[in-house]
């Protein structure tokens, strides 16, 4: 199965396609963001992503104050957290313009319906559903609607509420699909990812593909994902860490992207089919494999023994399965120290 994105095609037979979601790293300043696109776009990502999104379109003012003290936003309002965290609309089209100017595909994910008819005039390739809005079933429709690809990530759902949104997309006209598992905490751990969820999911769901939206530090999990049979990886990123801003702390910095970028393709070129056997490629190795050598000088008619026959390498003499056949049999001819044993000197 393969999902085109624009020109590029995503699936088993390609190598990962990553996402360098921006989020809110840009710190409300555009000429952050566009750094940051150039970064990703240097580091080798194949893709960026927004979130469009308003304050108003997410949440009430003084709806939502949270109070979970292992929070990264702690005590934040949640209005207020959104309205540091958005992406202003007018900056979408010269962000999506400099990802292209450097050949990398632009989309976003909206949170509502406004957001797909915003999005819609800047001619996105793709649509991303958020895992928060995956039980949002008129959205759902409404980008299912534009007949692009959806991707879409599944982080703090239920089994039956992804079914049901993917039944929802279908019904609505998507035809091309890739869901992600997603653990939704920030950041994720390596303990609460569960990777051996990713082949399960593609028996569950065979005609989407699969991929990990990953909240983990560093790259380790994505690595596996691949191995599991993910086809695309979503990482936020920023510049440095150190600069702060909303998701910062559990975001890539470019030189981890580009690792990101090197190993997940390693990774995938790694899989390569079932094999047994001698490849092509090690053919010249064989040389290596141990044989049986004479250790001793030995007289015709002298038999051999512990002393004066050797299993070393290289491989040019008879395979060490005959050791113990041979012991005690007389040699038929003189035979030097070092020379391979050969059915002829028997």
């Amino acid at each position: 199965m393969q999902i085109s994105i624009g020109p590029r095609p995503i699936g088993p037979d390609q190598p990962p396609f990553i996402i360098a979601e921006l989020s809110g790293n840009h710190n409300q300043d555009l000429n952050r963001g566009l750094a940051i696109v150039d970064a990703m776009a240097a580091a080798g990502a194949h893709a960026i992503k927004l979130q469009t999104y308003t304050a108003d379109t997410m949440t009430l003012p003084g709806a939502y104050r949270i109070d979970d003290p292992s929070s990264l936003w702690y005590g934040r309002e949640l209005h207020e957290l959104y309205q540091e965290a958005h992406t202003p609309w007018e900056w979408h089209k010269p962000l999506f313009d400099r990802a292209r100017e450097h050949g990398m595909l632009a989309f976003s994910s909206p949170f509502d319906e406004t957001a797909v008819d915003f999005l819609e005039t800047l001619d996105v390739p793709a649509y991303k559903i958020a895992s928060f809005e995956n039980t949002d079933w008129p959205l759902l429709r409404r980008v299912a609607a534009t007949g692009k690809p959806v991707i879409m990530s599944t982080g703090a759902s239920q089994l039956s509420e992804v079914a049901e949104a993917v039944q929802v997309l279908r019904a609505a006209g998507c035809k091309e699909l890739i869901l992600l598992k997603c653990t939704s905490t920030y950041p994720a751990t390596p303990q609460n990812t569960n990777l051996r969820t990713l082949p399960h999911f593609q028996q569950l769901f065979p005609d989407c593909l699969v991929g990990l939206s990953d909240h983990t530090m560093g790259v380790g999990a994505a690595v596996a994902a691949v191995a599991l049979g993910a086809c695309v990886v979503e990482k936020h990123v920023t510049l440095r860490r150190a600069d702060g801003g909303v998701d910062s702390a559990f975001s890539l910095e470019p030189e981890e992207v580009a690792q990101l970028v090197t190993e997940t393709e390693r990774a995938w070129q790694a899989l390569g089919q079932v094999q047994y056997g001698v490849q092509r490629a090690e053919e010249k190795s064989r040389l290596y494999k141990r044989s049986l050598y004479v250790a001793q000088d030995i007289k015709a008619g002298e038999v051999f023994t512990k002393d004066n026959l050797r299993v070393v390498r290289p491989g040019d003499g008879l395979p060490p399965r005959y050791y113990d056949q041979l012991l005690g049999k007389p040699a038929r001819q003189h035979l030097q120290a070092g020379t391979p044993l050969t059915w002829d000197a028997l």
